[in-house]
């Protein structure tokens, strides 16, 4: 597959994939389109040779996998882990505010989230709604308003004359968007928003009363390649669907007939502590069904894991011009320079020499060029799903991503060849 259509498909991915949730419906559809077969965790498993599965979990995670008792057996099991969730702005389950004439929504800060951003976005509404039948009956369904519903105008420059000197933004006050205008007399029921965006689809038009819902705002602009020579690409969320897609496209893609497994899992950017988070026992039950089906010893899923490699993906700091002084000096990864390795010696980053020595010598299978990246002694180190699944599942692991700019901004920005080298890569790995 070429760059252009490998970056036009990852163009088309973030721009339905607004929310976790439809993160994961999106890499279902694309492991359906390759013959993979949708488990159910509360039913039996019989999982063939060479046959491709994917399993979710409270719909915004997901594994997928390649099952070969044999290779597992001899080789352990080739995994890649990325994360479905991105920093943004969820509403509160009460969300209705009126001030001054003006319809506003409460919300509350997801993850890291950089505020500035937010200011004038043309914003909309996405998520989980779960729902009553005229029955009885409770169902789930997903919505995406997609038109621009909502935003968080600035204030003007002569009302707060010294906004350019260390300005700081109250979350609470300052991030609620606006939504309409409304008379005084004038009612909105914010369930009754909801409940109408549910019947518009034609499996959910029984529905009769909103129970909950997990909805977060995000801006409408749509992904794009910027540059002179489009030489990056601009788009809400690539932190980290962006690894998501490239680790889901390069699983289909791989050849041979080894075990081989992506998990996708929510709720990193709010430390993984969840059923469907790395922390979680989402992908251990998952290991443990699949080492069952290589036979009955005790000892089957330990032998497994000892054999088995996991290459974490998530994006990667990249030196930017305007603020050189924020790297390492001997560690400033380019933009479209090739996959980045991260390290950090207090294990903020799960990469060692046994895996860096792995990763280096798949890339140089692959022709692919690869950098390093070590945070600053006087700067604190984020951190990955990596060290947590490494930690909870005991597999060998390295943590690595793609050069990024204005991480956690709602609009993030990387080079437009890294998705599509490390894709290559990461096909490579699967294949090896």
């Amino acid at each position: 597959m070429s760059q252009k259509r490998f970056n036009s498909d990852l163009l088309n991915f973030l721009n339905n994939s607004p929310t976790a949730f439809h993160a994961v419906a999106s890499l279902s559809q694309m492991l359906e389109a390759a013959n993979f077969t949708r488990l159910h965790e509360g039913e039996r498993w019989q999982l063939e040779a060479n046959q491709g599965y994917y399993v979710t979990r409270n719909d915004s995670s997901i594994i997928a996998f390649r099952h070969n008792a044999k290779s597992m057996l001899e080789q352990g099991i080739r995994l890649t882990g990325a994360h479905t969730d991105s920093p943004c702005l969820k509403v509160k389950p009460h969300p209705e505010i009126r001030r001054q004439g003006y319809l506003q929504l409460g919300v509350e800060v997801y993850g890291g989230a950089l505020f500035a951003p937010w200011f004038d976005r043309d914003l909309s509404l996405a998520g989980r709604v779960n729902y009553q039948t005229k029955q009885g009956e409770l169902r789930a369904c997903l919505i995406n308003m997609r038109d621009p519903v909502a935003i968080i105008p600035s204030l003007a420059i002569h009302l707060f004359r010294g906004v350019h000197e260390n300005r700081s933004i109250n979350p609470q006050q300052e991030l609620m968007p606006i939504l309409s205008q409304l008379g005084e007399k004038e009612k909105f029921s914010f369930d009754s928003l909801l409940l109408k965006q549910v019947k518009k689809q034609a499996a959910h038009r029984n529905a009769q009363k909103i129970l909950a819902h997990e909805l977060f705002l995000y801006d409408t602009q749509a992904p794009a390649l910027v540059g002179l020579g489009e030489e990056f690409i601009a788009s809400a969320r690539l932190d980290n669907l962006l690894s998501c897609f490239l680790a889901c496209r390069s699983l289909i893609a791989a050849t041979g007939k080894h075990a081989s497994l992506l998990v996708c899992n929510d709720h990193e950017e709010v430390g993984s502590g969840s059923s469907s988070g790395a922390q979680g026992p989402f992908l251990k039950a998952v290991l443990q069904r699949m080492s069952q089906h290589c036979g009955d010893e005790s000892d089957l899923l330990q032998r497994i894991v000892s054999n088995s490699t996991l290459i974490s993906i998530d994006n990667a700091h990249g030196v930017h011009p305007n603020y050189l002084a924020k790297h390492d000096d001997a560690h400033r990864p380019l933009l479209n320079a090739g996959p980045v390795i991260k390290l950090n010696a207090n294990q903020r980053y799960a990469s060692n020499s046994e895996s860096v020595a792995l990763f280096k010598s798949i890339c140089e299978k692959a022709k692919v060029s690869y950098q390093s990246f070590v945070m600053r002694n006087d700067m604190a180190c984020g951190s990955t799903i990596g060290p947590i699944t490494a930690t909870e599942t005991g597999i060998n692991a390295i943590d690595i991503g793609v050069a990024t700019f204005a991480m956690h901004s709602i609009r993030e920005l990387a080079g437009a060849k890294d998705a599509y080298l490390l894709s290559k890569v990461i096909t490579a790995f699967y294949s090896r």
